[in-house]
């Protein structure tokens, strides 16, 4: 393969998707040439910084492979990270390039506004010398595995509700129910419905002691800042209701303590309890793609870690995610919208009426009926996993994978496991060899998150 001047051999391409462009390969040959140092540093709330350290080009005749490299770059650390002014550290002509990318009218004007809107600060980029480049401070803090006393775990998904009575960290009850938050515009039915599963989960315990909730977007202080959850909540009603949900919901059952932590966290908590173990990258394939981090010491970082929207596909025509306008990013891969994307390129058509958690359970039975071509959809999804967990590791020090959610239910779910596997032992070999990438049994993974989530609060 070529693109911007860099040739690489991708020996394991996706079924079904001859286009993709692994952006692992590509990163990889990049940094084969590249040797003018460069340092890309990312501001976030309360004064933390993440500092990641590159190269680029320099010349005039690589700047477009150096432009390329370094927006692709900022998006993953932007939405791996989070922060709300971007340092470009020994490039003036690369810094030119992302201020007028990220910005109003620019092709990333969706990550300025959203980045902005999550820490309530104007969004910015900054051009520097490398030498000024700002001091790396991050602040990860212990939170969860708490397992005393009567607890109710809440995970919010945007196809099903799940909720637990936990006491003293064994699960007593667990239910999901069947939800349409992310197309439902009445912040009030949201309400209801968490109140609900609140109550059921506190009717089979003799007192509640401790919320915590895992629900997938962006929390901070318990209160929700964005999520896809909610995203047809008109403006007043987000206000009024949305962004106090669950303390507001919380009060229904009594004044308890509760902590809200995005779904992707609760997720690599959940391994990380169950393995005993650290430096796990949890990954949650469902409605959407939610990532979480429990880093070698086991405490959560406070980084977003939304990887649904980290790019994973090089390809200049990539499938196109319509909330932020972006190509090639990673909800359009590893969700229920990845599954609905390869199905008629697979020959499998699917209805038109039918909920998006439907027609992935539809592809699922296919499989269960021994129909070969569902069996590609799963694994292509496995392939593009495998180039995808190289270029997380660029960013995160992993141990362990733990992949979670409805897509990975079942025999595809074992699929996705193998061809993962199998791309990282022949392509990425040096990630193979520290990196278990593993399913958790069936029942964790569909209610170990609600468990753990019932960890989160300190009583």
């Amino acid at each position: 393969m070529k693109l911007y001047g860099i040739e690489f051999e991708v020996k394991n391409l996706p079924p079904l998707d001859s286009d993709y462009i692994p952006l692992a390969k590509f990163n990889e040959a990049f940094l084969k040439t590249a040797k003018k140092p460069l340092n890309i540093a990312i501001e976030r709330n309360d004064g933390l910084v993440s500092v990641f350290e590159t190269f680029v080009h320099g010349s005039e005749d690589m700047r477009e492979a150096d432009c390329f490299y370094v927006e692709r770059l900022v998006k993953f650390l932007l939405w791996s990270k989070g922060g709300f002014k971007v340092f470009i550290c020994g490039d003036d002509s690369v810094a030119d390039y992302i201020k007028a990318t990220y910005a109003k009218g620019g092709a990333r004007e969706f990550d300025f506004d959203f980045m902005a809107q999550v820490f309530e600060e104007p969004f910015e980029v900054v051009a520097c010398t490398y030498e000024d480049t700002p001091a790396e401070n991050e602040d990860p803090k212990p939170l969860g595995r708490h397992l005393d006393g009567c607890r109710i775990g809440f995970d919010a998904g945007g196809s099903d509700r799940k909720v637990s009575a936990v006491i003293d960290g064994e699960p007593v009850y667990s239910e999901e129910v069947i939800w349409h938050p992310k197309t439902t515009a009445d912040g009030q039915y949201h309400y209801d419905n968490i109140v609900s599963a609140l109550k059921t989960a506190a009717s089979k315990m003799p007192r509640v002691d401790a919320i915590g909730v895992s629900s997938a977007g962006i929390y901070i202080n318990n209160q929700t800042k964005i999520a896809s959850l909610f995203r047809q909540v008109p403006q007043d009603q987000y206000e009024s209701i949305v962004k106090n949900i669950y303390p507001n919901a919380a009060k229904e059952i009594g004044n308890v303590p509760i902590e809200v932590a995005n779904d992707g966290d609760v997720t690599a908590l959940a391994g990380s309890m169950s393995l005993n173990d650290n430096n796990i990258l949890g990954i949650a394939m469902g409605t959407s793609q939610a990532g979480g981090y429990v880093d070698g010491n086991g405490y959560l970082t406070g980084w977003l870690n939304e990887l649904a929207f980290t790019p994973v596909d090089a390809a200049p025509e990539g499938p196109l995610d319509e909330w932020s306008g972006d190509m090639g990013c990673g909800v359009m891969y590893f969700s229920q919208d990845g599954v609905i994307r390869l199905a008629p390129l697979a020959g499998i058509k699917l209805d038109e009426n039918a909920s998006p958690a439907e027609k992935l359970a539809f592809v699922q039975e296919e499989i269960k009926k021994g129909n070969e071509d569902a069996d590609k959809i799963f694994e292509a999804i496995g392939v593009y996993l495998g180039h995808a967990l190289a270029q997380y590791s660029s960013v995160y020090d992993i141990k362990h994978v733990l992949l979670m959610g409805r897509v990975v239910s079942g025999k595809g779910g074992q699929l996705i496991l193998d061809k993962a596997k199998k791309v990282l032992t022949e392509e990425y070999p040096a990630v193979a060899a520290k990196t278990e990438v593993a399913l958790p049994d069936e029942k964790s993974r569909r209610v170990g998150q609600s468990v753990a989530a019932a960890s989160l609060p300190q009583i």
